[in-house]
């Protein structure tokens, strides 16, 4: 299904404020920390809020607007956008795009687990501006409302999810109003939209680079724009970026504008953000922020479970329990990301214990995954879009100034606590290489042999009476995609010591589709009624339900009468009248007759290790336990040459 056809070309009232509440939530809530991370423990000055509302200014224009909205909007894989459909779209054409596929996706999966925390801690600081309420600790309320919204996860975010949009539209309208209000009483900051600023504060500001660092805070929401282009369209993210970016600009000119009242000064305790808003209605403010931070953490939430979804189904991801919550299409629910973002959520506010210190930890991440998408755009660029060269390496040349810039600035950030989402990246991406590689030297040492040597021993096997019959239909699962192919050790299997004799053998490839939706399948009939391939091609958003497609396959070929199985009882018997079929998976383990070079040794032990935690294959594919056969079999990478064992002569 074409979901760009089905959502990027409608465009009503009702799509474009879903798109508000899908798409907005980590950058709509950036103003509520940006501001106070730019000025810091620095004396306000004009130079200094003149020059960082600049810097926001154009790195919204330059980063969000021109690299995301405008350009990476275009490289929509069937409609659905993320960085593993621009690696699906554009890996045929280098064979160094994986490691920075997943670098940029293990950054995001780390900027999963420090946008709730900081979101939300910045909305609940705002109670401490209420008399009474001042000593108040924020951590409790934020670890509840934390807590809630990864429990209800559970439950699926269709319902609460319709009030997504009118929330986010109220919450843009009143960061809208709010800057307004403080940008009349001082016209002159919009002066700071000159670059001619921005270009002060980096080059006279003393340390002025080094704030580049709480500048980026601005734009760190830009990668789910392309990530949730699915969710809800192209046309639909273009327009409503329109009035979001107005708002947001609004907002931080007002913020400026307060600021510069304070020239002078230092911020101390306050946050420009509730300083901004009348006193008459901070409350209602608070609430409205808080529910805009629980908007931003459902977004990534939700978006980290899309990624891990889309890595277990390109390999990069061990097998885990995916469920879908509802009957809406695409909303998934897998509960080991759901407990591990939620334990990472709250250790990071146990340990900041406030926004401030969360902000130092934050941004570091992103940047990585900023410039691993940089360089997958350039691929699509040249070779899908085939762009002029020299426009395409100009964009590449702006575009990797400003991240690397960025990613320079927030290298500080990292004795501050950025330490943390980079170790929580590095251990997103060991999962990656080890379940990629380990799956590859695995699949490598798959020996696959010609099926026609063996059908007429399968033959005889299937009729020879003198062995008892297992079931009237065989089904093994392959990872041949050729039809006259087949893994020798399944061939081992069929004929054992206890040979599996049969009415039909059925071997089911899955073959995973750059495209995000395709589920259609071919048979090929080997021999005739006792010998069939099955291919089922699914895309890489899909679920695979394999026991329900091999169901409706034979109910098709019955049907049509394609095959003479419409002449069988498939063995039902009036005692039971359904199909007689059982599905055989086999499982290798690490034989201990291994000896490893190093980084072998760790990719294989790392995998077999993770697969312990995993999904078992029977669960993965959808298959029932009842109707399925589990055959382990070891993995002898590099055998032991010599054990230095001799024979005792003496005596």
């Amino acid at each position: 299904m074409n979901h760009e056809n089905s959502l990027g070309k409608k465009v009503t009232v009702s799509t474009l404020l879903v798109a508000l509440g899908i798409i907005y939530g980590d950058i709509g809530t950036s103003p509520l920390y940006t501001f106070k991370a730019i000025i810091g423990a620095n004396e306000i000055s004009e130079l200094l809020v003149l020059g960082g509302v600049s810097c926001v200014f154009w790195t919204l224009v330059l980063q969000t607007t021109v690299k995301y909205v405008w350009i990476t909007l275009k490289a929509d894989n069937e409609g659905e956008g993320g960085i593993f459909s621009l690696y699906s779209l554009v890996r045929k054409y280098g064979r160094k795009l994986i490691l920075p596929t997943m670098i940029g996706a293990a950054a995001l999966l780390a900027d999963g687990i420090i946008t709730p925390a900081v979101t939300v801690t910045s909305a609940i600081e705002g109670l401490t501006l209420i008399r009474g309420l001042d000593h108040l600790s924020p951590v409790p309320v934020v670890i509840v409302i934390i807590s809630c919204i990864f429990f209800f996860q559970r439950f699926g975010s269709q319902k609460v999810g319709k009030a997504f949009g009118p929330v986010m539209l109220m919450w843009f309208s009143m960061l809208l109003v709010a800057g307004l209000s403080q940008i009349v009483t001082a016209p002159g900051v919009l002066k700071a939209l000159n670059p001619y600023y921005a270009y002060q504060l980096l080059s006279h500001y003393p340390r002025g680079f080094w704030i580049l660092g709480a500048v980026f805070l601005c734009t760190t929401g830009a990668e789910a724009l392309y990530s949730d282009l699915g969710h809800c369209g192209r046309r639909n993210i273009r327009i409503t970026w329109i009035y979001v970016k107005v708002c947001l600009l609004a907002n931080y000119l007002g913020q400026a504008a307060w600021l510069l009242h304070e020239n002078g000064t230092f911020l101390e305790n306050r946050n420009p953000f509730f300083q901004i808003i009348p006193g008459w209605f901070l409350i209602p403010a608070i609430i409205i922020a808080t529910c805009a931070a629980i908007v931003a953490s459902q977004a990534l939430i939700s978006g980290s479970f899309t990624l891990v979804s889309e890595a277990i189904n390109l390999n990069f991801w061990q097998r885990v329990s995916v469920k879908q919550p509802t009957e809406a299409k695409g909303q998934i629910y897998i509960p080991s990301v759901n407990t591990m973002l939620w334990g990472g959520c709250i250790m990071i506010v146990l340990y900041f214990k406030n926004s401030a210190g969360m902000e130092a930890a934050y941004g570091l991440a992103i940047t990585i995954a900023m410039l691993m998408t940089t360089y997958l755009l350039t691929y699509y660029l040249l070779y899908k879009l085939k762009w002029n060269k020299i426009l395409v390496y100009g964009l590449l040349f702006m575009f990797a100034t400003i991240e690397i810039s960025f990613f320079i600035a927030n290298i500080i950030k990292f004795q501050e606590g950025g330490y943390i989402t980079v170790m929580t990246g590095t251990l997103f991406l060991i999962v990656m290489y080890a379940s990629f590689y380990g799956r590859k030297i695995n699949n490598r040492y798959t020996k696959f042999v010609h099926l026609g040597k063996y059908t007429d021993e399968i033959v005889e096997l299937s009729e020879d009476k003198s062995i008892p019959k297992l079931t009237t239909h065989l089904i093994y699962l392959t990872k041949a995609d050729r039809r006259d192919q087949i893994e020798e050790i399944i061939i081992d299997s069929i004929f054992a010591k206890k040979p599996k004799r049969a009415d039909v053998y059925w071997f089911f490839h899955i073959n995973r589709t750059n495209q995000p939706y395709t589920l259609d399948y071919d048979v090929s009939e080997l021999v005739d009624d006792k010998i069939i391939k099955i291919i089922v091609n699914i895309g890489f958003r899909i679920q695979p339900k394999t026991e329900i497609y091999f169901r409706q396959i034979m109910e098709d070929l019955i049907e049509k009468k394609e095959l003479n199985l419409h002449l069988r009882n498939n063995g039902t018997t009036k005692y039971h009248p359904g199909m007689d079929y059982r599905f055989v998976v086999i499982e290798k383990y690490l034989s201990i007759e291994n000896e490893f070079a190093l980084k072998e040794g760790f990719i294989l032990n790392t995998y077999f290790y993770l697969k312990r935690w995993a999904q078992r294959d029977e669960n993965a594919f959808g298959l029932d336990k009842t109707s399925v056969t589990i055959e382990e079999v070891p993995l002898i990478y590099s055998p032991v040459k010599k054990v230095g064992l001799i024979r005792n002569i003496s005596g």
